[in-house]
């Protein structure tokens, strides 16, 4: 055998050996990502905060930046800009975000209503003389539309009675003017999220109704865009895990995370002090009888046409 013949041999043995260890040797995993929070300054986000502030997210390996934004507008643009990673969203704005292919996908409630703390209610002016649900029909409501104000706001006063087109809604997307509205009497009625209705009722709102009666209603969610959970299944799980243990310190003692409320303007500065701080739900989604509800209101109100399948949508897999 010529030389030459023995070395090319030798070269292609070396080069099978190479490739034989490279598929058996184990694959290095992908680098956990930092995750982007798209996080407006609302009580729904204190846990978050809390996980960030006590070092849960470090003990489970997982890096988080947050990203502020000072509206829902202004948080979907960057997530659908990819410039954050997840949100506080609701049941509603995955819907339009899903409507064409699953973008975000909700992993967990973030708030949700319960018989002792209400999220979203509906209030007259003090000057009003509003006083009932009946008082309410085709009075103007101030709402943000194609929204969860919208949402809850058609099915709290459905829930006591009234019929669809016994209720009136006006657009006012911003909740501080429409806060302002019904404090002047320039609105007679609104659907505030808590605690604005809290701060509502301090300076002489009437409570009318809120999720309190119907908490199946009012909830929050957390989401994360479809292609972050699929890369990065880990990074969210040990997310979740962090906020777990963050919500059970907050519900153990609330009063422990007043400092941080003031320092993130979590709540209206006039409640510092006063406001209780309510239960956050631990290791929960929302059930597929609560997206079919959102969806069926939705394509009532012209905002989809498909059904958009819960499962595309929810997913409880990476609860701890």
């Amino acid at each position: 055998m010529k030389k030459e013949s023995v070395l090319l041999l030798l070269l292609c043995s070396v080069i099978l050996a190479s490739l034989l260890l490279g598929a058996c040797a184990p694959k290095n995993p992908a680098k956990e990502p930092t995750l982007r929070l798209a996080l407006l300054p609302i009580l729904d986000a204190l846990p978050i905060h809390v996980a960030q502030k006590e070092g849960y997210f470090a003990e489970e390996g997982v890096n988080v930046e947050f990203v502020p934004v000072s509206s829902a507008a202004e948080r979907d643009q960057i997530i659908a800009a990819g410039q954050a990673d997840g949100m506080i969203n609701d049941l509603v704005s995955t819907l339009l975000y899903n409507q064409e292919t699953p973008q975000i996908r909700i992993v967990s409630f973030s708030r949700s209503a319960t018989p002792d703390f209400p999220q979203y209610r509906i209030l007259a002016a003090g000057d009003s003389g509003l006083l009932s649900v009946e008082d309410l029909k085709g009075v103007p409501i101030g709402i943000s539309e194609a929204s969860v104000i919208a949402y809850t706001t058609d099915r709290l006063l459905e829930a006591e009675g009234l019929t669809p087109d016994e209720i009136k809604t006006v657009a006012v997307p911003k909740i501080p003017d429409r806060l302002s509205l019904l404090e002047s009497g320039e609105l007679k009625a609104a659907n505030l999220p808590d605690p604005f209705g809290s701060l509502a009722i301090q300076s002489g709102a009437v409570l009318i109704v809120d999720d309190t009666k119907y908490p199946k209603y009012g909830n929050s969610v957390i989401s994360f865009r479809t292609p972050v959970i699929d890369a990065y299944p880990k990074t969210i799980r040990g997310f979740l895990k962090a906020l777990d243990k963050a919500i059970e310190a907050v519900n153990a003692d609330p009063l422990k995370y007043q400092d941080l409320l003031v320092e993130q303007k979590l709540i209206p500065a006039p409640l510092i002090g006063s406001y209780q701080i309510p239960p956050f739900p631990r290791g929960k989604v929302p059930s597929e009888a609560q997206w079919e509800d959102v969806l069926a209101w939705a394509q009532n109100k012209g905002l989809v046409s498909n059904d958009i399948p819960y499962s595309d949508s929810v997913t409880s897999s990476f609860l701890p």
